[in-house]
């Protein structure tokens, strides 16, 4: 399974601008990209690349002018997260074969002995990550918690 940095600093970077808009009071401003490549340690010019992708597909909106940056396009609670990351060109697959291809990876075009388990645990994953929100991620429904 291949998430790249792409997905992973996508997810991050959404995560960060969830949190400070919930912060802010609402329509109060919009959070500048050179804010959350500080806190998350991103460079800012790999997050402008994401973002334009995010913003083509919907999932924020960007503002110009003093006081502008990034708001998101609908509420944290109706973003999930496989949506950015297939926003920023990430596959949620876990086979060695490519999705146009309908052969398998094998030299003669068959699928290898393990094609059809990977392919599931894809689909997993995405119906994974297509249950869990930003709001999830705000809310710390995934904090870290120690054994008793």
């Amino acid at each position: 399974m291949r998430l790249s940095t792409k997905g992973r600093y996508a997810v991050m970077a959404m995560a960060d601008l969830a949190r400070r808009q919930a912060a802010l009071a609402a329509g109060d401003r919009a959070v500048a990209l050179a804010d959350i490549a500080q806190r998350q340690q991103i460079s800012l010019s790999y997050l402008e690349q994401l973002f334009a992708r995010l913003r083509r597909r919907g999932l924020v909106k960007s503002l110009r002018g003093p006081g502008g940056g990034y708001r998101l396009a609908r509420e944290a609670r109706d973003t999930n997260i496989a949506d950015i990351v297939l926003a920023v060109d990430e596959p949620l697959r876990a086979t060695r074969c490519g999705a146009a291809q309908s052969k398998g990876c094998m030299l003669k075009g068959e699928r290898c002995i393990t094609h059809d388990l990977w392919d599931e645990m894809g689909r997993h994953l995405h119906s994974y990550l297509a249950s869990v929100t930003l709001a999830d991620l705000v809310d710390g429904r995934f904090a870290s918690r120690e054994a008793a």
